[in-house]
């Protein structure tokens, strides 16, 4: 009988997805999780954006990593199509990661930026961040959808910026934590030490519980039909169906 052998898991990490609509944030969040915890995980990064690689740069430039720990897919598609419904280049991507700088603690897949409906596959991902940010306007939190009912984590991003845009802080996490059904929500500002405190703790937290085999990745569900521009400004409409 031929020898069984078991598949080699040493060099896996706990992969936490990033994901939310344009310009919320997700690149200066994740800037803030290297900053806070690079001295105590062993971290690396994956971006995506659909034609370029400038959140990849962005975030090597900031200095919070080495710079050969953050990698860029460019996925030529819509955001969600390489989060949700073609993850291999992206799993390729993780895999590499993984394996050039075994063993890895964590790896951010970070999305590019899309609307309400974005959540990765748990074929992907581990656990999941779905961020807005208060100059979105503070009756996004309760319009919902599958990012903000069922990431892991919502964070309200940019709190320090809600008097300038006229939003009630209190009131759209209040608005978020309903729409979540007690799941929890972060309001985030990068100046503000003790939410970013809270953020590290969170990805210790999650981090742990991962390792200890105590999470199963919940799948969110299929993309509701959605709409977007190509790069000729065509606009191009999907229905995304899985199969169970």
């Amino acid at each position: 009988m031929p020898e069984t052998t078991q598949p080699d898991t040493t060099t896996r990490s706990f992969r936490l997805g990033v994901a939310g609509p344009v310009g919320t944030g997700k690149s200066s969040l994740i800037a803030t999780v290297c900053r806070e915890l690079a001295a105590e995980l062993r971290l690396g990064v994956i971006t995506n954006d659909i034609y370029t690689d400038e959140d990849a740069r962005l975030l090597r430039s900031a200095g919070v990593l080495d710079p050969e720990r953050i990698r860029a897919v460019e996925t030529g598609a819509c955001p969600h199509t390489a989060i949700r419904d073609d993850v291999t280049p992206n799993l390729i991507a993780v895999e590499d990661l993984e394996r050039d700088f075994a063993p890895l603690d964590v790896v951010l897949v970070e999305s590019g930026g899309d609307n309400l409906t974005a959540t990765f596959s748990p074929a992907l991902v581990d656990a999941q961040i779905f961020v807005l940010d208060v100059a979105g306007g503070g009756d996004v939190a309760r319009k919902g959808g599958p990012g903000i009912a069922r990431a892991d984590l919502l964070v309200v991003n940019k709190t320090d910026l809600a008097q300038y845009v006229g939003v009630d802080v209190p009131q759209m996490v209040k608005d978020a934590e309903a729409a979540r059904n007690g799941k929890p929500v972060l309001a985030l500002s990068r100046h503000d030490p003790e939410s970013v405190a809270a953020l590290k703790d969170w990805v210790l937290a999650m981090t742990k519980i991962v390792r200890d085999g105590n999470h199963t990745p919940v799948d969110p569900g299929p993309m509701a039909p959605h709409s977007h521009l190509d790069e000729n400004g065509v606009m191009i409409s999907h229905t995304h169906a899985h199969s169970h």
